[in-house]
């Protein structure tokens, strides 16, 4: 279809029937038409031998209960900047601004509601908003003198860039390209780059693409596609960057790089700030949108059973070991796109302290939800909707912030 419609109401109009039609990530506009004539498992393909026992589940989360009561949380959404479809926001240590990506390729620095000078990095000429496509994440290195940025480049594979700051601006002749991945479709890009508790980089990949993962990339260790990645940014030899010896198959069985698998397309994955857990919201096939747990020191070589499982349901013939089942799951009724958040570890609103917050991009509705170990003991909506939601963001204080695609940020106060 091209470029996204300028008028907001005709924009969003177009990515919800998409979206409705067929889950992809919160930039869908299109479906991906494959390049070959391919078989993509569906829930009527598969085959009706009863359904396996849900997979076992993650080993405990570490013991961070919710100090607040999610029951009694009022929020309000207040609006802090209008940009240019704005996908994803990051704090750079040392730093009280915000750092907005803007699909089409900038990325902007935001004090007090007002965006500070010219753009901190300009890659317009080097992207493509098409489809799933765009600038679609950024991060800064642990000491704050790099900025990372994930997006798909020209040619429409994934890409991630490294640039050095020098007065809180990216400077272009220090770029060093740290990954290139090709994309077989035009969707499933995945995009969110974090850098971890432990310093290294995360990356997050689809699976590829078109509908059901038709390569089976899911459950394929040789592949990076469909998995969370841990790489070290720091050279190694000829190499951009050094698989750190602690990542599950850094000797082998898979990808060096990979820390975890069997995701679908982990659009927006966070770690909680006090006790590091991982949080991944990852977008479902036809029926099912899932949220993922798991303590940080168990993620490593986690599978989390995609395309054999989509949620607790089987999705496809076939195995997947030791597959993590979902801590959240629910269906498309009326939501069909799961939007990825933090737990939130703020001041501003108290009781929701400790709480999840997560959302979806079809209905826009802001909600959370508290775990004690592996199982959710509440969930609820927050009663507030930020229109095409396609992502959160996190503050030095712990305040979170949802961004719309539409272009407005909303910082979440209390109501």
């Amino acid at each position: 279809m091209g470029l996204m419609p300028t008028h907001p109401s005709t924009r969003l109009l177009t990515i919800l029937l998409t979206l409705t039609a067929m889950a992809c990530s919160p930039l869908s506009q299109e479906e991906a038409t494959p390049a070959t004539p391919a078989t993509t498992p569906s829930a009527s393909s598969v085959p009706s031998e009863p359904a396996p026992s849900p997979p076992p589940s993650a080993s405990p989360a570490a013991e961070a209960p919710a100090t607040g009561d999610l029951r009694a949380v009022s929020v309000a959404l207040t609006p802090v900047i209008d940009l240019d479809a704005p996908t994803a926001l990051a704090i750079r240590p040392g730093d009280d601004a915000l750092y907005i990506a803007e699909r089409g390729g900038r990325v902007v620095r935001v004090v007090d509601g007002e965006v500070t000078g010219d753009p901190v990095l300009d890659i317009s000429a080097q992207t493509t908003s098409d489809s799933e496509r765009g600038l679609l994440g950024l991060a800064f290195s642990a000491d704050g003198q790099h900025l990372y940025v994930s997006f798909t480049n020209q040619a429409g594979d994934s890409q991630v860039d490294e640039y050095a700051l020098q007065d809180a601006m990216a400077r272009r002749d220090s770029r060093r390209n740290l990954l290139l991945v090709g994309q077989p479709y035009s969707n499933h890009n995945g995009g969110n780059v974090v850098t971890g508790p432990d310093g290294m980089l995360y990356v997050g990949l689809g699976d590829g693409g078109a509908g059901g993962d038709p390569q089976g990339n899911g459950q394929n260790r040789s592949t990076l596609l469909g998995g969370l990645l841990r790489i070290d940014p720091s050279p190694s030899g000829d190499q951009p960057y050094t698989v750190p010896q602690d990542n599950p198959y850094a000797d082998g069985g898979g990808r060096g790089e990979l820390w975890a698998f069997g995701l679908r397309n982990p659009w927006r994955f966070t770690f909680d700030r006090a006790t590091d857990d991982l949080w991944i919201g990852d977008v479902g096939q036809g029926a099912i949108e899932e949220i993922d747990r798991i303590p940080f020191d168990r993620a490593a070589g986690a599978n989390f059973g995609w395309n054999v499982f989509e949620g607790t349901q089987r999705f496809s013939d076939g195995r997947a070991p030791n597959a993590v089942p979902p801590i959240f799951e629910y269906p498309h009724d009326g939501r069909c796109s799961v939007t990825g958040g933090y737990v939130y570890r703020g001041d501003y609103v108290p009781d929701l302290r400790g709480s999840y917050v997560f959302g979806d991009f079809c209905d826009g509705v802001v909600r959370a939800l508290t775990a004690d170990r592996n199982t959710v003991t509440a969930d609820r909506s927050l009663d507030v909707t930020v229109p095409a939601l396609v992502s959160f963001g996190e503050d030095a204080d712990g305040e979170l912030y949802a961004l719309s695609l539409e272009g407005t940020v909303f910082r979440i106060t209390a109501g």
